[in-house]
């Protein structure tokens, strides 16, 4: 993912940043963040209407596919996995209704995503929280508006996070633009996160590249993991 040649002042080129920025993370401890990744936000049968293409709908699960990965990595390696969630009503965040529908008042009924203790707002594809592993629910775009997330990932002396999910450009994008202005370097795996369009998700990660995120790929995440574990064990 391209930046300007402003955010590069230190490095001859943009390999030699990402790895000058990965070796500063060495003995540092991360996090996976897995956001939204949920039955309303990822099932077909959910968001195929909202889907440009069927590219695009692939592209979801292609990514859920890259999440797990993920998530085994970490596991594997001791990193630890933080699942963030959106649990909605009928009366949390009344704005948002207010942006698409011209009023506060309209009753949001059952096309509100990820109403808390319905299916919609269930873990997707396989993915779930194992025992001991952090859940933080959300009732907006960002993993740390009106959440313990910031306080959760210092008491657990997380120095940086690697941000997944859905969609890129809504709740990953807030995501990890917070997680950036809250001190914590961000990794952002392009291929672990998806939109309902793909001119959705390329601009919300060149928005990221820009301001606020290494953008990566899994298999270059997975790579940074496992030497690092290589190098704890020795």
């Amino acid at each position: 993912m391209p930046e300007t040649t402003a955010f590069r002042s230190v490095a001859e080129s943009l390999d030699a940043l990402d790895r000058s920025r990965f070796e500063s993370l060495r003995g540092l401890t991360g996090a996976l963040l897995v956001v939204d990744v949920q039955h309303d936000f990822a099932a077909p049968e959910a968001i195929g209407h909202m889907c440009e293409t069927p590219q695009d709908l692939q592209n979801v699960q292609d990514a859920v596919g890259q999440i797990h990965r993920l998530v085994g990595g970490a596991r594997a390696t001791g990193v630890p996995v933080v699942w963030i969630q959106l649990e909605t009503s009928h009366t949390s965040w009344t704005v948002n209704n207010w942006l698409r529908n011209g009023s506060r008042d309209i009753p949001l009924g059952e096309h509100n995503p990820c109403i808390k203790g319905t299916s919609g707002a269930q873990w997707y594809g396989g993915l779930a929280p194992s025992d001991g592993e952090l859940v933080v629910s959300k009732d907006s775009y960002s993993g740390f508006i009106g959440t313990t997330l910031k306080a959760d990932l210092d008491q657990a002396g997380i120095d940086w996070v690697i941000v997944t999910g859905l969609t890129t450009e809504c709740c990953v994008h807030s995501t990890a633009n917070d997680a950036m202005q809250h001190d914590f370097p961000v990794i952002v795996p392009s291929d672990a996160c998806a939109s309902y369009g793909t001119d959705f998700h390329d601009a919300a990660l060149k928005s990221l590249a820009l301001n606020s995120s290494m953008v990566t790929t899994t298999d270059v995440v997975l790579s940074h993991l496992a030497t690092s574990e290589q190098q704890v064990s020795a």
